[in-house]
């Protein structure tokens, strides 16, 4: 949800739209320094937390962070940003991180330097705030768009309780995890139960896509209008692993189409 004029305003569009979870940036995604969290900022947003019965509440990290730079300097950026988003989510009661994590042509490398880095960020923050690390769809030289890489990661940093997973719909099909039918969804997520364990997963991203299968391109569209089409989302919203997880909406043209996408979802649900 966007929060043009203050942190407390995602859960009141969050609220005016009937959402029961919310995914918001605590401060501009786009730049190193944060925004303050002032008493009245936490005022405001506890006075709104108090009387919307949004249930699930999820904030995603900068896109500048990369955990696995090549340059120190911008690890060492990464990780003191990191530790400001997560202590930042504890203040408000967000008990679940989004990252991206980071990029680097050398998997092995580049997996050692962020489970290196993510566990300064964990020994350096509060213990109610877990950090999800987002699948992606493999543009240029992100990782995370192999099941497989989060995994590695998850053994190098030594299995931590505060390491989960956000799985995201548009990007996993994008970087070639077909999920367009009833049988290709299953397979999709036996696969992850497999190599990761489905258990791992706290929030699911849920956008369709406007790239096809495996172009590794990350462009979001409207539910059932791109290529992943309506029978992964009817199979999504009607798993019953994933009736506490948090479904969120990062289709695009918040302000007018989330209202939109999100009663096309529940639409879906049997029962």
């Amino acid at each position: 949800m966007p929060t043009a004029g203050g942190v407390h305003t995602g859960i009141e569009r969050g609220d005016a739209i009937g959402a029961t979870a919310i995914q918001i940036f605590t401060t501009s995604p786009r730049q190193w320094k944060a925004r303050e969290l002032t008493d009245e900022v936490l005022e405001k947003w506890n006075a709104a937390k108090a009387k919307s019965p949004i249930q699930a509440y999820v904030s995603h990290d900068s896109y500048l962070v990369d955990l696995s730079s090549n340059l120190e300097e911008n690890r060492t950026k990464s990780v003191d940003f990191l530790v400001g988003e997560l202590t930042r989510c504890h203040l408000l009661g967000i008990p679940n991180v989004v990252s991206h994590m980071g990029s680097g042509k050398d998997e092995e490398l580049g997996c050692k330097l962020i489970a290196e880095n993510l566990l300064r960020v964990l020994a350096e923050t509060p213990n109610d705030v877990t950090l999800l690390m987002e699948t992606t769809a493999g543009q240029g030289s992100d990782l995370g768009y192999k099941f497989e890489q989060w995994a590695r990661v998850i053994e190098l940093a030594g299995n931590p309780d505060r390491l989960a997973i956000c799985l995201d719909t548009c990007h996993i099909f994008a970087a070639g995890y077909d999920i367009r039918t009833a049988e290709t969804y299953a397979a999709t997520f036996e696969e992850f139960d497999r190599i990761i364990g489905i258990p791992r997963i706290r929030a699911i991203h849920c956008n369709d896509s406007k790239k096809d299968l495996g172009t590794r391109v990350d462009r979001h569209d409207a539910i059932g209008k791109g290529f992943i089409g309506e029978t992964a989302f009817r199979c999504l919203v009607n798993d019953p692993r994933f009736i506490n997880t948090p479904i969120l909406l990062e289709t695009p043209d918040a302000e007018t189409m989330h209202a939109v996408n999100l009663a096309t979802l529940r639409s879906y649900v049997e029962g």
